[in-house]
């Protein structure tokens, strides 16, 4: 099974780790967290990797409900002699978690950190440190600080040098974090301060006083003298994707690869050292960016995603040279990646391909991780709760070549075994007696053996197969018999020859511990009550003894034993009840074993396949077990690999190239390799340059790490071929970090990538659009990206053009520069008849042309209007008030306006004009021509007595400056037709306006008259012989003196209109709306409009604040 909780590039293999492995190597540590005890519920292992083993494993001990006890099996002749001896942790029983690390390497030292963590706080309360110097017979409370209450997180174990121990201690309060330090096991701790709450450490690989520390805030930190000073390298690093430099792969073993967020929000690989990491020195492999959480790095490989324009791509780069795709077959079309195993120089890759939905393919590599061919379809998926994607792949360790999945068929999930690297694939052999002896009658093909290789629905349900590099050949795994696998049937079968033939050995599942290289198999029943016995064999599982642990049941929590699983000496954790303090068993074996073993002690058995075939990956392997009947200690210096042999090449030792599928076996040239339809063999490679040469592929790659010699050779034939000279292909130009719109005077960086085609004789001509051209060598092979600079709005078409002797290709990139929006309002003639057209004009600031997109909402729609202009004209077919909305976008920059209008039946209009000298004090602003029509409302209402609500007057856009004075109906009134003779109110403001009663003073006394307007002579100032006259609504702040207003012009603010505060004050022409401009008709009949609804009582209130 694949492991889960990683990112979408998963990094290598991890395969069923069990609880200890979680410690990676750090050591051999368990998460072990205990619950109340209720079937069916399960026992949490936070920490723990959830698979069915590992190195040092201490399996979980998850609840389940009970199932019928089965026999134990026929017990040993010989009767093996157990010493057994507890301890328990006094005072830790409100503690509901534990950390244990056996440090190995011949120490008897074991720590344990128990600790009461607070779900809701999300914080550690308690804590408690216990020590055993004695293989865990007895155990010692440590005390850190005498006198105060040290509460600890969490412990790291150098790889390197496992006698030394770092503890992560935090306070109750989130300050004063420090650190522990142990350079002698945990004999003594030296503590030590630091500036930063740990997430995580990372132990350097090679060196041991070197550790990077993740912080809680997501800095990266470094220290060269195990934790004591601390320097800061990096901030905004992602989490879990940081990594130390690999041994032999990078030249540098202080360089630091992680993933970091740039300023812009965009994630990047990067790279540096660690005595100096400032951003100046920062060095990036890949210049474009990549995904978030998608920087892997394994052995020889670095792996990530990038995603652009709704495609993603993924990138892989072999020993640190340059980024290259991963390349599927064409049709692949992958919906998920995730990284299986980069081991053997050879990466295996699951797939989610267009049409899987619970099901991956899984896929090969070539030797640099580039070309990827299908070596099974249909692997099964599940999706956890908390870890992601599960794949059921498992590779059987200790025997190289040998994989475990688990395929999906027309809904059916078979086990498929491969000893060649995924070359061929069986179903496992059933046995032919179950473990009382009795026929299983269970036969191909109808019948097989299925294993789980994933965790079920429980997420804390323990692993469900055990391999191990010290016991080669040797499998436990819980399954059934059957035509398919069932979900919850979980027999426990083993195999001592790596798969060939299978045992049962009990009815239900097990955990299960290896103890002297699989010499001792410790088997405890998962179940949710309470036990004391234990099973165990030491012949492979032909029998099985059982063994009283302790004189009390307990819930079992975990198993552990010394690294490497090399000694005798095992221990259990438990508790009896969920409120009882946690209690620890010593199991010794080595009094059974009293003498190592000798060459006679052993017996022999060959690798095969279930064909028979023995020559395997190119040779023949034997290995050595011990025979039952031998009591003695294998030991630390037991290897297990007898000898090999090296064999001819055969059919069976190739795979079919990329590009190519193996026929299906109903076919007359059955399991010969053929080109896909779209793949040309003939093709030169991408990489192929002028000058060097390739060989054309006949559809045959030997199987990676297969030492074969002689015999067959399908790729003998092809004729060395020159590279020729091959035209640009796949010309791309971006701006670095995938932007199209930027900001006058920003700096702009060009990125020009070229997917195929000759690099080195090719030539690139820049166009930048603004008059910037450039010639261009090797641009695409450097990848150093153009810096520019735009200092204009505008548009810009950038283009490059690449040319060779070969051929051409060309990339356009349309740029936008445009300023920040920075105001916007809305102008609407204020009244309009039915089904009259009327012009809805956004005025904007600055103006931004053909950059600029308009969204209009009117009335009640939810579907907007788009356009390009600042203006749209429509009609209103019913009475009533409307809300017109608009929007400006413009790049990220996005504002919005709104009016509430009244659409009338009847109204009349009343044209107004100014004294000439006004045009000289009009800055053409909407605020100034509100202004402006406030007050002579306000004039005309006081010296006409007729309601201020029954007044509007508008400003119109422009010079001359010009006015309508909408007179509306009063509410009680009937809405019947009326002249203007008729019209008392009408008589009135015409007397007023003749008698030149309405003015008001500008700056400087400068009194200007309002007059009726001339519709004939629009340009006709007072004093002529006009017959109209006009009312204009402009905004002006003005003083009242007498009966007339001194109009000052101020950018003054308000509520709901300070976006215009901040335009310019400058007299400058502005986009002239069509508001008003279209209402031409005589002051006598009937009208039918719109009228603005401008809140005037508020503006009025405000011009005499």
């Amino acid at each position: 099974m694949a492991p889960r909780g990683l990112p979408p590039l998963l990094p290598p293999l991890l395969l069923l780790l069990a609880a200890c492995g979680a410690a990676g190597r750090r050591g051999p540590r368990a998460w072990l967290t205990r619950s109340p005890r209720s079937p069916p519920a399960g026992r949490a292992l936070p920490g723990a990797a959830r698979g069915p083993g590992g190195d040092g494993a201490a399996a979980a001990g998850q609840g389940r409900w009970e199932r019928a006890a089965p026999g134990a099996g026929a017990a040993s002749p010989a009767q093996a002699s157990l010493i057994s001896t507890s301890f328990v942790l006094k005072g830790d029983a409100t503690h509901n978690q534990a950390m244990v690390h056996w440090t190995g390497e011949n120490s008897s030292v074991i720590l344990i950190l128990t600790k009461y963590y607070h779900a809701d706080m999300g914080k550690v309360l308690e804590s408690s440190l216990w020590r055993s110097s004695d293989f865990g017979t007895s155990y010692t409370k440590l005390t850190l600080q005498p006198g105060f209450t040290t509460i600890i997180d969490s412990f790291y174990i150098c790889p390197t040098n496992k006698r030394k121990i770092i503890l992560v201690s935090s306070s109750l309060g989130d300050r004063d974090d420090s650190l522990f330090l142990s350079t002698d096991e945990g004999t003594t701790f030296q503590k030590q301060l630091i500036p930063f709450s740990v997430e995580t450490l990372i132990f350097h690989p090679r060196e041991e006083d070197k550790l990077l520390a993740y912080s809680k805030e997501g800095k990266l930190y470094v220290s060269s003298d195990l934790g004591k000073k601390w320097t800061l390298l990096q901030e905004r690093v992602t989490k879990d994707h940081v990594f130390w430099a690999v041994s032999g792969v990078d030249a540098d073993p202080d360089l630091v690869h992680m993933e970091v967020q740039d300023p812009g929000g965009g994630f990047r690989y990067v790279t540096c050292q660690i005595h100096n990491c400032s951003d100046q020195l920062l060095t990036a492999p890949f210049a474009g960016p990549i995904d978030h959480s998608s920087l892997t790095m394994q052995d020889d490989y670095i792996f990530f995603k990038a995603t652009s324009a709704n495609q993603t791509k993924y990138y892989v780069s072999y020993r640190r040279n340059e980024f290259v795709l991963m390349k599927l077959p064409k049709y692949a079309l992958p919906k998920d990646l995730l990284i299986i195993s980069t081991d053997e120089s050879q990466v295996f890759v699951a797939v989610q391909e267009w049409y899987q939905t619970d099901t991956y393919n899984l896929y090969q590599s070539d030797p640099r991780g580039v070309r990827y061919v299908l070596v099974l379809e249909d692997v099964r998926s599940s999706q956890q709760a908390e870890e992601g994607v599960a794949i059921d792949i498992l590779e059987v360790r200790g025997v190289k070549g040998v994989f475990l999945a688990n395929q999906k068929v027309d809904g059916k999930v078979v086990t498929l075994i491969t000893y060649n690297k995924g070359r061929d694939w069986d179903q496992l052999r059933p046995p032919g007696v179950d473990m009382n002896g009795k026929p299983t009658n269970c036969r191909p093909p109808d019948c097989h053996l299925h294993l789980h290789l994933r965790w079920a629905d429980n997420p804390y349900v323990s692993g469900t197969v055990h391999t191990k590099d010290t016991a080669p050949g040797l499998i436990m795994g819980a399954g059934n018999l059957g035509s398919q696998l069932v979900e919850y049937k979980e027999e426990m079968y083993i195999t001592s020859d790596c798969g060939h033939t299978w045992r049962q050995v009990f009815e239900e599942e097990h955990h299960i511990l290896y103890l002297d290289h699989g010499g001792v198999i410790v088997a405890i029943k998962d179940t949710s009550i309470p036990l004391k016995i234990l099973k165990f064999s030491v012949d492979e599982g032909l029998t099985w003894n059982t063994h009283n642990f302790t004189g009390t049941s307990v819930f079992v929590d975990g198993l552990l034993s010394e690294p490497g699983e090399e000694t005798l000496v095992m221990t259990i954790f438990g508790h009896i009840s969920f409120r009882s303090d946690w209690e620890l068993v010593k199991v010794d074996f080595r009094p059974s074993f009293r003498r190592p073993c000798r060459e006679e002690d052993y017996s022999s058995w060959d690798l095969a396949d279930l064909q028979g075939e023995r020559c395997l990956l190119g040779q023949q392997r034997s290995f050595r077990r011990r025979k039952a009947t031998s009591a003695c200690v294998k030991g630390r210096g037991f290897t297990s690999a007898l000898r090999s042999r090296v064999c001819a090449c055969r059919d069976a030792d190739f795979l079919c190239d990329y590009g190519f599928e193996r026929a299906p076996s109903s076919e007359p040239d059955a399991n010969k390799c053929f080109a896909n339809f779209w793949f040309n063999p003939q093709s030169p490679p991408d990489d192929c340059v002028l000058g060097q040469t390739y060989t054309s592929s006949l559809g045959y790659r030997k199987v990676v790490s297969n030492v074969c010699k002689g015999g067959v050779d399908p790729r003998q034939g092809p004729a060395q071929l020159q590279c020729p000279l091959t035209p640009p292909r796949g010309l791309q130009i971006s701006i670095l970090g995938e932007a199209v719109a930027v900001r006058p005077g920003e700096d702009v960086l060009f990125v020009v990538r070229q997917e195929q085609g000759d690099v080195l004789t090719t030539k690139y001509q820049v166009d930048l659009g603004d008059g910037f051209k450039a010639m261009y060598v090797n641009l695409t092979l450097t990848g150093a990206p153009i810096r520019h600079r735009y200092e204009n709005p505008g548009v810009y078409r950038v283009s490059v053009q690449a040319e060779n002797m070969a051929g051409h290709d060309e990339a356009v990139l349309f740029v936008q520069v445009n300023s920040p929006l920075q105001a916007l309002y809305l102008e609407v003639v204020p009244v309009i008849g039915v089904n009259q057209e009327v012009n809805l004009t956004a005025v904007l600031l600055p103006l931004n042309p053909n950059l600029t997109v308009f969204y209009w909402w009117i009335g009640r729609s939810l579907q907007p209007l788009l356009s390009l202009d600042n203006s749209v004209a429509t009609r209103f077919v019913d009475t009533g008030d409307v809300r017109v909305t608009v929007q400006a976008a413009c790049g990220s920059s996005v504002l919005q306006d709104s009016k509430v209008v009244r659409v009338l039946d009847q109204f009349q209009v009343v044209p107004l004009r100014f004294s000439k000298e006004l045009d000289a004090h009009n800055p053409n602003t909407p605020e100034w021509r509100e202004d402006i029509g406030l007050v002579v409302t306000r004039l005309l209402s006081k010296e006409t007595s007729v309601p201020e609500e029954l007044l509007v007057t508008v400003v119109q856009p422009g010079l001359p400056t010009v006015a309508d004075l909408h007179v509306l109906l009063a509410p009680s009134q009937p809405t019947r037709k009326r002249s203007l003779t008729s019209d008392k109110r009408l008589a009135a403001i015409q007397q007023v306006l003749s008698a030149q009663k309405i003015s008001f003073l500008l700056r400087g006394g400068l009194r200007v008259l309002v007059a009726l307007r001339d519709m004939d002579t629009d340009s006709q100032r007072l004093g002529g012989s006009s017959s109209y006259w006009v009312v204009a609504v402009l905004f002006v702040i003005g003083l009242f003196v007498v009966a007339a207003f001194i109009l000052y012009k101020f950018k003054r603010k308000r509520p709901g209109r300070t976006v215009y505060a901040q335009m310019h004050n400058e007299k400058e022409q502005e986009m002239t709306s069509p508001v008003g401009r279209g209402v031409q008709s005589a002051i006598q009949g009937n009208h039918s409009g719109v009228v603005l609804s401008i809140n005037s009582r508020e503006m009025h209130s405000y011009l005499v604040s």
